[in-house]
C-alpha cells in the first residue's frame, strides 16, 4: 500500500502557554521587589561611622536646616508636633517603647533638636534613633 504525503502541512504556532508563562514571570518579579519608600524631603544627614539600621514601623520626624518640621509627610510646627504625637495610635506598644527616627540636616542647631526632644518627651515617646549616614 503506498501512502501519499500530503503536500500542505498546517504548521500552526500556539503563542498562548508563551503568554502565560511571561505573564506569570513579570507577577513573580512585582511580587517579589520591595519597594524603598523615599520621603521627598531633602536633608543632608550627618555621617557616622558606628551607626546601625533600625528596621519596623516608626514615626519619622524631619528637621531641615531652614527651621521646617515635617512629622511623617506632613508638614507642621512645634505645637502641632506634639499634637500629632499625642494623638498618635502605637497599637499595642507603649508610647515610651515605640521607636521613633529622628532626621535632622547636620546644618541644624542644637537647640532645635533639643526643643523635639523636648515635644517628644510630653509627648510620652522615649525610643528615639537618630538618622545618620554612611561614612
Amino acid at each position: 500500500m503506498i501512502r501519499r504525503r500530503s503536500s500542505s502541512s498546517s504548521a500552526t504556532v500556539d503563542l498562548i502557554p508563551m503568554i502565560d508563562v511571561v505573564f506569570q514571570l513579570i507577577l513573580f518579579f512585582l511580587v517579589s521587589t520591595t519597594f524603598a519608600i523615599l520621603p521627598a524631603i531633602s536633608v543632608k544627614l550627618p555621617g557616622s561611622e558606628t551607626a546601625n539600621g533600625v528596621a519596623g514601623d516608626s514615626i519619622t520626624i524631619t528637621a531641615e536646616k531652614n527651621g521646617t518640621l515635617w512629622f511623617n509627610d506632613k508638614r507642621v510646627t512645634y505645637s502641632q508636633l506634639e499634637n500629632e504625637l499625642k494623638s498618635y495610635d502605637t497599637g499595642k506598644i507603649k508610647k515610651a517603647d515605640f521607636p521613633v527616627k529622628l532626621e535632622a540636616d547636620e546644618d541644624v542647631t542644637n537647640g532645635t533638636i533639643v526643643k523635639i526632644f523636648d515635644v517628644l518627651r510630653k509627648s510620652g515617646f522615649a525610643a528615639v534613633n537618630l538618622r545618620t549616614t554612611q561614612k
